[in-house]
């Protein structure tokens, strides 16, 4: 049995990494922590417990901790990359000091931890191909300053304490769940609504653009993996690449137009998200994962593209009409 906490089960990831883990470990207990004003809703709501954990506060964590029984903590709070470059203090907060409260309450509680990371922890002087799994991590965003620091941070308890901690470097996720975020790769969900939508995207990342993708079942799928994972094969723990496709946004609309073939795009550039884009990664080298814990991604651009669609044909199609794509 696994008595799991979730905090930030409301977010991005969270809303759906909970429930599948609670489809996932039928006979456990997975508690939603979320913050007031973001309440579980619906299923999320109904299909388990849920909890007040402001990560801020490491007490409130511990006593959840401690009522629930909790053997794992799943740390999902963070301010995502555009939206941390406008409230650095409150990124630095959520993603640092959080960090380490969850990390002395694991190591009290001796709970596994998993804090995951991100390609934003690569800067200019990476190499942009390929990038390896052990190479320079010096980015110029507070998102990424706050991932690096986790990585590290992490590493130490895992060290200095034996606290097993481990986590994956995600990409950019596309979701059908949840709505964009205000992450830089966002524009890769905002496209696919447009598409189901009005037919017409005002793309703010530029065309040629490539950064690493994945689509978020993958995302859980590895989440999980990297928790079950037999520790003796383990050298990197925090954190590992992971990733399951490339692109730019041409090559994202021309997918697209596959099945939407009446679906335009235009592009508007926003100079901030456009500026960390560029920071990061083309493509991640992710052999390590596949190495040391047998990661493999079940979706590539085409099957991702045509659940998306299928998905938020679906989903929207009780509040506007949207004109089925020809699949």
């Amino acid at each position: 049995m696994k008595n799991i906490l979730v905090i930030g089960s409301t977010g991005q990831i969270g809303s759906e990494l909970t429930m599948e883990l609670r489809r996932h470990y039928p006979e456990g207990q997975i508690v939603a922590g979320y913050i007031p004003g973001a309440e579980p809703e619906g299923d999320l709501a109904a299909s388990g417990p849920s909890a007040i954990v402001d990560i801020t506060n490491e007490r409130q964590i511990a006593e959840t901790v401690s009522c629930y029984r909790i053997d794992t903590i799943y740390n999902l709070a963070a301010l995502l990359s555009a939206v941390a470059e406008a409230r650095p203090q409150q990124a630095w907060k959520v993603g640092t000091d959080g960090l380490f409260n969850v990390l002395e309450v694991a190591r009290e509680k001796r709970c596994m931890v998993f804090t995951p990371s991100s390609i934003g922890v690569f800067g200019n002087d990476a190499p942009k191909q390929q990038t390896p799994q052990d190479t320079v991590r010096n980015p110029r965003t507070m998102y990424g300053v706050t991932k690096v620091t986790g990585e590290l941070l992490s590493d130490y308890y895992f060290r200095r304490f034996g606290v097993d901690t481990r986590s994956v470097r995600f990409p950019g996720l596309i979701s059908h769940v949840a709505p964009p975020g205000g992450g830089t790769t966002d524009y890769a969900v905002e496209i696919f609504y447009s598409a189901v939508g009005d037919r017409h995207f005002a793309c703010p990342i530029a065309a040629g653009t490539f950064m690493d993708m994945m689509y978020m079942p993958d995302a859980l799928h590895a989440a999980i993996q990297i928790m079950e994972a037999d520790p003796s094969r383990l050298q990197h723990r925090n954190a590992f690449n992971v990733t399951a496709m490339s692109f730019d946004p041409e090559i994202l609309c021309r997918q697209i137009r596959k099945y939407v073939p009446d679906f335009t795009m235009e592009y508007r550039v926003d100079p901030l998200r456009q500026a960390i884009a560029e920071s990061w990664p083309d493509s991640l080298d992710d052999s390590c994962a596949r190495e040391e814990w047998d990661w493999h991604p079940q979706y590539d651009l085409d099957a991702m593209t045509r659940d998306m669609l299928e998905k938020l044909a679906d989903k929207v199609k009780n509040n506007r009409p949207a004109r089925p794509f020809h699949g």
